[in-house]
């Protein structure tokens, strides 16, 4: 499939692939992807791969300074990226959405719901992580980090996953104006977290967290024993697929009840 793209601002290009299901009772997925993470992951993929085989809408995208969209990544912010999937949502889905969002996409899918609630069939956040740039400033960071940063504008982390990674001070400011998790959130669509317990990048407290803080009328986590932070194995992907289903038929359920 080729990468298209949209460029819903001066200088933006963002990349996406995009699926157009023939159902016209099934709502419309959207996933957003984690923390310097593209389009091209393993639940990414798997998730286009179930919606096409139940002829459901879905898309996938590049944040900008990932994969394939323009800009640097140091140049982002949450607020730079929840726009960029703004854009996405209102350029490129019709109706009804479930909305999928890995780690940083879990904050980012939370903030496009809350922006977005009368299109809203369903969130899944997949070990979501709200606010995890204030985590890891009051929590994580030292003293000499939080020195470095003032006077350097920038800290490299060590990844799990790669090579190290640049946290911003325009990260950090930015990410106060986004917080969550300090308010109640209501959302009136249903809202499934999906969490490992053997997490070692976001604890599956912060699920727990989040539960707490909803204001919705159907929410719940759905804990995986062995589970880690990637929730990428074939058992964790078959949980995925199975929370898109149910909340899919529920949608299409109460539609059929409405009419």
């Amino acid at each position: 499939m080729t990468t298209e793209f949209i460029t819903p601002r001066p200088d933006v290009r963002i990349a996406y692939h995009r699926f157009t299901g023939a159902s016209k009772t099934l709502p419309g997925v959207v996933f957003c992807g984690g923390f310097r993470s593209d389009m091209t992951g393993t639940k990414a993929m798997f998730l286009e791969d179930h919606c096409r085989a139940h002829e459901q809408s879905f898309v996938r995208f590049d944040y900008t300074g990932h994969g394939q969209s323009s800009g640097k990544f140091e140049d982002g912010t949450i607020g730079s990226w929840f726009q960029d999937a703004v854009d996405i949502f209102d350029t490129l889905t019709d109706g009804p959405q479930i909305v999928v969002g890995s780690s940083m996409g879990g904050w980012i899918a939370l903030l496009l719901a809350r922006a977005r609630k009368a299109r809203m069939a369903g969130l899944i956040g997949l070990a979501p992580a709200p606010d995890f740039t204030e985590d890891v400033y009051t929590r994580e960071f030292g003293e000499e980090e939080r020195h470095h940063l003032a006077a350097k504008g920038v800290v490299y982390m060590p990844s799990a996953y790669g090579e190290p990674y640049p946290l911003t001070a325009a990260l950090f400011a930015d990410g106060r104006n986004h917080l969550l998790l300090k308010d109640r959130i209501d959302l009136p669509c249903p809202v499934r977290l999906i969490h490992g317990k053997h997490d070692p990048d976001v604890p599956w407290q912060k699920s727990e967290h989040i539960l707490r803080q909803l204001i919705c009328p159907d929410a719940d986590v759905l804990w995986i024993a062995d589970g880690d932070h990637r929730l990428s194995r074939p058992e964790d992907l078959r949980i995925l697929g199975d929370t898109v289903d149910t909340l899919s038929n529920r949608h299409r359920l109460g539609k059929v009840a409405e009419g």
